[in-house]
This record gives C-alpha cells, structure tokens and sequence, in this order.
C-alpha cells in the first residue's frame, strides 16, 4: 500500500509538472500571439550601430549560435522585419537580404564588419573586421537580393522567411566606407495561436491526470504518518523530560532538555519546532553537507512542489466544508518536518553531523516538528491569510533572510535601471559565524544556536500559517532554544531559560556537584 502511495505521489508530481509547464508556456504563447493582433510585430530596441567599414554584414548562424539554419519547412515561418533610417547626414541607406553564398561573393576583397553578437541591456555590439580594398559597387544595383530597401529616412524591410542560409546587409546605398545606422528588428508568425492552443490542451489533460494521482499518492502517505496530537503539555517545574535523540550507537545521551512552562497568558503556538544540538560537532563537515544533502534536495524539490498542489486542493476543501482533509495535513506537516530536518543538518542550523533520514515521519533524529490538527478552520480567512494576513510576517522574513539590492542607471540608456542582489543576508551571515567560530574553536556557541532556532521557529510557525494549516495568527516574537515552551516570568514577559542542558548522572569524579541555579543557563566551556 505504501509502496503504491510512493508510486502514485511520483507519477502524480512528474505530469503535473510537466502539465504546469506547458500550461505556463502556452499562456506565454496566447499573450506573444495577443501582441501580434492587427498586423503587429515583436520588435527588438532601436539602436545605432556604427561601423568604419563599408558594409555590416550578419554573421553565420553556427558563428553566432553554434548550430546551422534548418533544412527545408513544410509550413511557413513567419515574417522578419528590419526597420533602418542613416545616421549620416547626406546618405542614403541601404538593407537586403540575400543567400549567403551570393553575398559572401559580393563582399569578397572588401573592407566589410561582421555583426557576432549583440546585448542590448545595456547595449553593445560585437563584431568581427575583415580586412580588404576593394571598392564594392552600389548595391542596389545587385540582383541576388531576396527583399531590399534604399533611401532616405526611415526605411522598412519586410520579408517572409524561407528556408536556407541567409544574410542582412545594411550599407551606405552608395557603397562608400562608414556606416552609421539607427536599427529596429521585428519578427511575427502565425504560428504562435496553434502553437498556444496546442500548449494549452497538453497542459491540462497532463494537470487532469497528474494532480489527482499526486493527491491520492498524499493521501496514502498521509495515512501511514501518524496524526499530530495535541499540543504538548508544559511539564511542572524542576522536571527534566529525556531528549528525543540518540547517540550513534543507539545509547541514550547524556544530554537532557529542561522541562518549561508557557509564557503566563501566551500558550505555545500549535506549530512546535524543536532542535537539540549535537554536544560534540565535525569541525570541517559543515564545508561538505551541502554535497552531502544533495539526494535530499533533489527529493525536497519535488515534495515542495507537491506541498503547493496539496495546499491549493486544502484551500478548496477548507473552503467549502471548512475542514482539511486529515491526511493530506499529515502530507503536509511531513514536508515540513523533512525540510527542518534537512535545514538543521545543513545551513539552516549546522546543528547535528547526523544524516537526515529519508521519511515523512517522525523519529528519534535531534530536529523535528509537528502541527497540531485543527478540527476545523475559518472559510472565509482562507482567502486572505496566505497573501495579505501573513504579509507583515512576509516583509521581516525577507528582512532577515534576504540580501541587499544594489541599483543603478546606465548613463548611455537613460530610463533603463539594473538590479542587483548582492551580500549576506542577516540569517546566513550568523549561520557563517557560528560555522566559522566551529571550525576553528571546535565549539558551537549557544546563545548564537538559540538566536538561529529563534529565526527558524518564526519562519515555520509564518510558513504553516500561509500554508493554511492554523488560523492563529504567529507571534511577533522570537522564542529561542532548543524547544519553543519557555519559562517565563508573570507580569514582566521575559523569559528566564532553564539549563539548555543538565551534567551527566551521578557526581563528577572530583566530588559532588555543585549546587545549580535554575535561572542560569549552562553555556558550556568557554572557547
């Protein structure tokens, strides 16, 4: 039954992506062909190009892309447009295009400029000069050209494309040296309307049969994950409650996490994030896990794309019956809790050197999380938490995990600005310290790795909220520490931590303990 829920979830992500694909290029291909109603074409920007030679010539298809032009169509192209008007005060201008053999003929001996490449963000022009004395007759006087224009002012070339090997001329229409030309290119085809319906129709019978193979595959694997209880009840103080992890040979650590209470008035949010850190860290290992997490992100990248799905199927379903469907939230939560888990072995916490296991489910690994199960959701906030709600959490999670833009104006295209991701963003950065102290000192420091948690904790409690899994709105506060229930004190709202970790059982070998502080929190040796 499992195996068939694996099955199905992949053959239900690889059509529906397919399906999204091609749904999405076929838009793209109704709004080229919206563009081209009543005669129009798809232009390029209106740039000089200046040469000191006679001609500019275009340059070979395999010289400019690393192919050749096809063989015969059975079916036209489209049209190809060239708009020109001269430069030179006094001379006409010339365009044609013609075979390339006929032209490479007519050029031969000549000083001429072969156009390879052209950026126009911002704009430049690459060319290639070939070196030669002899004078080129007019070139209107030619009779190998396919499509022509000469003249003064603005000139327009229009030409249905054919097979072949062609070339574009542009000239002094007297053939004389310095070329100096303000160009425009157009290109339209009828094919963009089949094209898109065609796009269009694939897309959708993929997204029928795809989306609910991938909803069924959810579900199955939703079933065997087991339901999110309740919320975890606060421990009474003083009580110490065992740590989920395990060491590598399976023996139970030394490390124990404190027991807690909720903020007086505050309950914990029903997104509950934990983290225990690894007591002893590789020093070097964090410069390799993102190699080493690879066959994680390859599945997460797939799991992501069918948490989307399985959100916008929910989001039907909340609104409608205003319940969401018990095993497609077990789907879900199990997304989430293998990307935490993935983030804390890798740059999201550095926190363990113990490899991520390969489930949905939960197990003994030092990172989990879990949603509670809401009975029933708001239909009506189902339409707006996602987008607007959520957005003032939106805005401070980019804060903290996003980088710097930088923007500017190129002097030569006013009008036209260029941005420009660039830095650190705030989050990265304290995960790059906390690795670099690591790799030299041996040591991860703890108010460092509770800042971390605190981040992580506000994203996912952000994330669960928009993905429609609770209707209480997240908190606008950083609960740090291995685990979210803090012990706070009533009428202040300062949380005062207990030990992060307690000392193994049984005193020390040189004596008994000494007495313990419960507000003090044990960081550890010092570096």
């Amino acid at each position: 039954m499992r195996a068939r829920s694996i099955t199905m979830l992949i053959l239900g992500i690889l059509l529906s992506m397919l399906g999204g694909g091609l749904l999405v290029g076929g838009i793209g291909a109704s709004w080229v062909n919206s563009l081209q109603n009543d005669g129009g074409y798809l232009t390029s920007p209106r740039e000089r190009f200046a040469v000191d030679s006679t001609a500019i010539v275009s340059a070979r298809a395999d010289s400019m892309r690393g192919d050749s032009y096809p063989g015969p169509l059975p079916f036209d192209v489209g049209s190809f447009r060239i708009g020109a008007e001269s430069a030179n005060t006094g001379k006409d201008i010339f365009v044609g295009i013609a075979p390339r053999a006929d032209v490479d003929r007519y050029v031969a001996g000549s000083n001429y400029s072969e156009l390879r490449d052209v950026e126009f963000r911002p704009f430049s022009a690459e060319y290639r000069e070939v070196q030669g004395t002899t004078q080129l007759p007019a070139p209107a006087d030619q009779d190998f050209w396919a499509a022509s224009t000469a003249g003064s002012g603005q000139r327009t070339l229009d030409w249905k494309i054919e097979a072949g090997d062609w070339s574009v001329v542009v000239m002094n229409a007297d053939a004389s040296a310095g070329v100096s030309a303000d160009l425009q290119a157009g290109f339209r085809s009828e094919l963009f309307g089949p094209i898109a319906a065609g796009l269009l129709t694939a897309g959708v019978i993929l997204l029928v049969l795809g989306v609910p193979l991938l909803i069924f595959g959810a579900q199955g694997l939703g079933r065997h994950t087991p339901s999110p209880t309740a919320a975890v009840p606060a421990a009474s103080p003083g009580a110490a409650t065992p740590s989920a992890y395990q060491g590598p040979a399976g023996q139970a650590p030394n490390v124990q996490s404190p027991s807690v209470q909720p903020a007086a008035g505050l309950p914990p949010y029903p997104a509950r994030l934990r983290g225990e850190l690894d007591p002893v860290l590789s020093r070097w290992m964090w410069l390799a896990k993102w190699f080493l997490a690879i066959p994680h992100f390859f599945v997460l990248f797939f799991l992501w794309f069918a948490f989307v799905v399985v959100t916008i199927i929910a989001g039907f379903a909340i609104l409608f019956t205003g319940h969401y469907p018990h095993s497609l939230f077990n789907f879900n939560v199990g997304v989430l809790r293998w990307g935490w888990r993935v983030a804390f072995y890798t740059y999201g916490a550095l926190g363990t050197d113990r490899y991520p296991p390969f489930t949905l489910a939960r197990t003994d690994y030092p990172a989990d999380f879990d949603v509670d199960y809401p009975e029933r959701l708001s239909r009506g906030l189902v339409l707006v938490k996602w987008w607007l709600l959520a957005l003032p959490h939106f805005v401070i999670i980019a804060a903290l995990t996003g980088t710097s833009t930088v923007r500017w104006t190129d002097p030569q295209t006013p009008g036209i600005r260029y941005e420009t991701g660039t830095g650190f963003s705030l989050f990265g950065f304290l995960v790059l310290v906390a690795a670099v102290i690591l790799l030299f000192s041996g040591r991860y420091q703890r108010p460092l790795f509770d800042l971390l948690m605190g981040f992580n904790r506000w994203i996912y409690r952000v994330i669960t909220y928009a993905a429609l899994m609770r209707d209480e709105y997240p908190p606008f506060r950083l609960d740090q520490g291995p685990s979210e229930l803090q012990a706070w004190q009533p009428g202040t709202g300062e949380g005062a931590r207990l030990p992060a970790s307690a000392p193994p059982a049984g005193p020390p070998p040189d004596g008994p303990p000494p007495p313990s502080d419960p507000t003090v929190r044990d960081e550890g040796p010092l570096p």
